[in-house]
């Protein structure tokens, strides 16, 4: 593809997505409700979709079983557990096949990863997904919050992970497990499944072992401000701290089909650069493929983008996170959370009352759920 065929084709995708495109920049629609952003979203949701069916779809009636419809669910009942999701498994489909549902596109997740079932010990259907990769190096909410220099951070990192999903499927969101899901994010579990992985392993730059203590995780909103994680907290203290939002950076509006195309470009005709020969040769990130491309076509860098603002949140896993992440002080008081006393304080504070109000989650069939219907 030539410069004036992909230069039309970028043109003709973004509109075709609901943005405004000028000389200057993408801008999204004036009127950025929550329906508004699915709409943006749903473009690159319908591709991630459609290239997933050849691995996926031939196994949608064996997936669809672990899932659970409305009359298998006694919420009295329900027993949550983590299930760790290991590379090339039964689960990893699983985890695939639950997150293809989201409207957003969720990305597979880059560098280190940890990912996780939530599963129903009662029934042993799906309750919902967490999935926790590497944080990008520069985030300006959490490193005011931190407060760390440049060095310290680059020291320090390591001790922070983002969750790039967190969420219930149906019908378990509809009795408001979206919470439980995100609030065991932060559960001992996941933060000794996290040491047992990486505990003593040596990254390329710095060769000294790791130690395998996570501090924090970060999250960011898919919808604008997040209704989900504001006020949520546990025993009363609060898990989920905002610390502004983001610039409307990423890639979305070109991952629906364009990316393919951009790379193939860039690799042809752009030169990567990296900080560091240690960190390995090639472009770093989908980031740089994206601007290198729009940089060669004559396009601003500013279309990388698309103006869609995202809350950003941490969540500290000890009472003195942000001074360990400074370096302040080596040890970490951990806030004490096992999967069964976050489900009791879940049950009491969000399933019950629901449950005494909405009892909608009786009508869902699973089957209503599959993506391929063939």
């Amino acid at each position: 593809m030539n410069r004036i065929q992909l230069t039309r084709k970028i043109k003709h995708s973004l509109r075709g997505q609901g943005f405004r495109v000028t000389k200057s920049g993408v801008t999204p629609p004036e009127n950025l409700d929550k329906d508004t952003i699915r709409k943006l979203h749903s473009t690159a949701v319908e591709h991630r979709v459609a290239e997933s069916a050849r691995a996926l779809r031939r196994h949608e009636e064996s997936l669809i079983i672990h899932f659970a419809s409305g009359f298998e669910v006694d919420p009295l009942a329900v027993c949550p557990y983590l299930v760790e999701v290991k590379p090339k498994s039964s689960e990893e489909r699983l985890f695939r096949y639950a997150t293809l549902h989201w409207s957003v596109p969720i990305s597979s997740g880059y560098g280190r990863r940890l990912r996780f079932l939530v599963k129903d010990k009662s029934n042993g259907k799906l309750i919902g997904v967490i999935g926790l990769c590497d944080p990008v190096i520069a985030l300006a909410g959490r490193d005011r919050w931190i407060g760390w220099s440049e060095t310290q951070r680059l020291r320090r990192l390591r001790h922070v992970m983002d969750a790039f999903v967190l969420g219930a499927v149906p019908p378990y969101s509809q009795l408001l497990f979206g919470k439980l899901v995100a609030l065991l994010c932060a559960s001992d579990e996941v933060r000794r499944a996290f040491h047992r992985k990486y505990s003593g392993t040596k990254t390329r730059i710095r060769r000294r072992p790791f130690d395998g203590r996570l501090a924090l995780i970060t999250t960011m909103s898919a919808l604008g401000r997040s209704s989900l994680y504001n006020r949520l907290s546990l025993e009363r203290r609060k898990q989920f701290l905002s610390v502004g939002f983001s610039k409307g950076t990423g890639e979305f509006h070109f991952s629906n089909g364009l990316y393919t195309s951009i790379s193939a470009y860039a690799k042809r005709y752009c030169e990567p650069t990296y900080r560091q020969k240690a960190w390995g040769e090639g472009f770093r990130n989908r980031r740089e493929v994206i601007r290198k491309c729009l940089k060669k076509l004559n396009l601003k860098v500013a279309w990388s983008y698309h103006g869609v603002e995202r809350e950003c949140f941490v969540i500290p896993l000890a009472a003195d996170t942000p001074a360990f992440l400074r370096g302040e002080r080596n040890n970490l008081h951990w806030h004490t959370m096992p999967t069964e006393r976050i489900f009791s304080w879940f049950r009491s504070r969000w399933l019950l009352p629901r449950l005494a109000t909405d009892k909608s989650f009786e009508d869902f069939d699973k089957y209503d759920y599959r993506l391929w219907h063939s």
